[in-house]
């Protein structure tokens, strides 16, 4: 049996609406080998599909259709520690481990390239596929089949705090709030902070990195369906956190640290649990700039 350990992911990161993300320290770990028929197993209770419903199971027999090759079944061990709909890549997770176990099943027959592709034509966007994949900070551009990407590794100046509420928020949900045109001008300034963003992680400026994740395509339009959350980002940059925005289609919050605030996570816990959110919980992580890893 193969075994793959799996990252967590966070998309947008405030202007890069569909394009940037990123990998985190957080892990599923799945392991795979071939079967007759289907044997799913939960190894953590966390209640999963059993059967062929199953969204890694699913995905890696496309992996077999694509190749050629006759597909019998899979055995597949699931150890999921990504919180499931809190904007998390939880389900990118899922796919990725099916294309990447299939593939190693298959002797790799597919490329990095390929599976990147794949995946975000599953997904439907490669914010969260790419870097759980590829790992780091990557920005993608997916134009008809094919992504174009650029992984950016991230040295270990910085800490990820995810800030992750009591309540789920469904991303299908989450994208029908938002409109289908914008002005003009909030084009020009979510491509302008997008940009810095970028440009700020590669050289250390994290000053800008307030400025870099503001927002004006989808955030405000979410945290409608987010009760709090707004009050908790602010909250966090009260604290001294470089930025805070919403994870992916939320409802979780990912705010970005300086690694020697050590006293961020407890300071922030306290100011919660009085503000009557002693449920909501608080995840600290590096950034993981390995993304999808095989398992000896």
């Amino acid at each position: 049996m193969i075994k793959i350990r799996i990252p967590a992911t966070s998309a947008n990161l405030g202007a890069g609406f569909d394009a940037l993300g990123l990998a985190v320290s957080c892990y599923n770990y799945v392991g795979m080998q071939e079967y007759d028929g289907v044997k799913i197993l939960s190894k953590d209770e966390r209640n999963i599909p059993l059967d062929e419903n199953n969204l890694i199971y699913q995905t890696a027999k496309k992996v077999y259709d694509i190749c050629g090759v006759k597909f019998r079944g899979l055995m597949i061990e699931q150890e999921s520690n990504i919180p499931m709909t809190r904007g998390l890549g939880s389900s990118s997770a899922c796919v990725i481990a099916g294309l990447v176990g299939a593939n190693t099943l298959l002797k790799n027959p597919l490329t990095h390239d390929d599976l990147v592709n794949l995946s975000a034509k599953i997904e439907g966007h490669p914010d969260n596929t790419a870097p759980c994949l590829l790992g780091g900070i990557v920005t993608a551009v997916f134009d008809d089949d094919e992504v174009h990407w650029v992984k950016q590794e991230v040295c270990g100046h910085l800490d990820f705090v995810a800030i992750i509420p009591d309540y789920t928020v469904k991303t299908e949900t989450a994208r029908a709030r938002l409109p289908e045109q914008i002005p003009h001008k909030d084009a020009v300034f979510n491509l302008s902070r997008a940009a810095l963003f970028s440009a700020s992680i590669l050289t250390g400026k994290y000053e800008n990195l307030k400025v870099a994740t503001e927002d004006r395509l989808h955030q405000s339009f979410r945290l409608k369906l987010m009760p709090n959350v707004e009050q908790v980002m602010q909250t966090a940059l009260d604290l001294g956190a470089y930025a805070s925005y919403i994870s992916g289609a939320g409802p979780t919050i990912m705010s970005i640290v300086d690694a020697k605030k050590v006293d961020f996570t407890t300071e922030l816990r306290k100011i919660l649990d009085k503000q009557g959110l002693e449920k909501w919980q608080l995840l600290r992580m590096n950034i993981d700039n390995h993304g999808t890893t095989l398992l000896k």
